[in-house]
């Protein structure tokens, strides 16, 4: 199937003062339609027109090597931001009894997990994502990628991601990453988190 171009479910002005209008207009209409496009651009007239953006991703060995990279950039460009958007809300929210005991357990609490989480977005060298994920074993793990790389490709399946991306976060607040990271999580969509963690337990 090729890629499809959503619309926030929000107003872009939302989730301000911690995600600011102008950053919201251009990641969403410029930097997230542009996957979507160069995307569907890689795979027209191919077998791969066929198949969800994250089967695709999910098996990027069966990819044609001369599309591998599209795909993987753009594929993934498309498929991170899509679930981005849905990861952050206006509306606070908390994480379900269930996903804060799984995250206790894991990680030791909340904040320990946060701590964690934060520390992962500023390691990543350059351009990429942080992540919590589930893993093979049912596990919840931190992990980082660059680029547009999902998790996904991993055998992973995300559960939380934040863009550290500069274009996700230079205009509000210019180098400072750790400011972005600290505000996004003040808009982290837990209810969705939380639904997603108990449809896949």
């Amino acid at each position: 199937m090729t890629a499809e171009f959503h619309e926030l479910p929000y107003a872009h002005n939302a989730l301000e003062p911690h995600i600011d209008e102008e950053t919201m207009k251009l990641h969403h209409s410029k930097h997230y339609a542009g996957y979507v496009k160069k995307y569907n651009d890689a795979i027209a007239g191919t077998d791969l027109e066929g198949k969800p953006v994250d089967e695709v991703l999910a098996d990027l060995d069966a990819v044609p090597t001369e599309l591998r990279s599209g795909v993987r950039n753009n594929g993934g460009g498309a498929s991170n931001h899509e679930k981005f958007w849905h990861w952050m809300s206006p509306e606070k929210t908390e994480p379900s009894e269930e996903l804060l005991a799984a995250i206790t357990s894991a990680f030791g609490g909340l904040n320990d997990f946060q701590d964690r989480f934060k520390q992962a977005a500023l390691s990543q060298f350059g351009s990429g994502w942080a992540w919590l994920v589930i893993d093979g074993d049912g596990q919840l793990r931190i992990v980082s990628t660059a680029n547009q790389d999902t998790p996904i490709s991993q055998g992973l399946i995300p559960l939380l991601g934040v863009d550290v991306w500069e274009h996700a976060y230079y205009k509000h607040y210019g180098p400072g990453r750790a400011d972005y990271v600290d505000a996004f999580f003040e808009v982290v969509n837990w209810d969705k988190v939380s639904q997603d963690y108990s449809a896949i337990k």
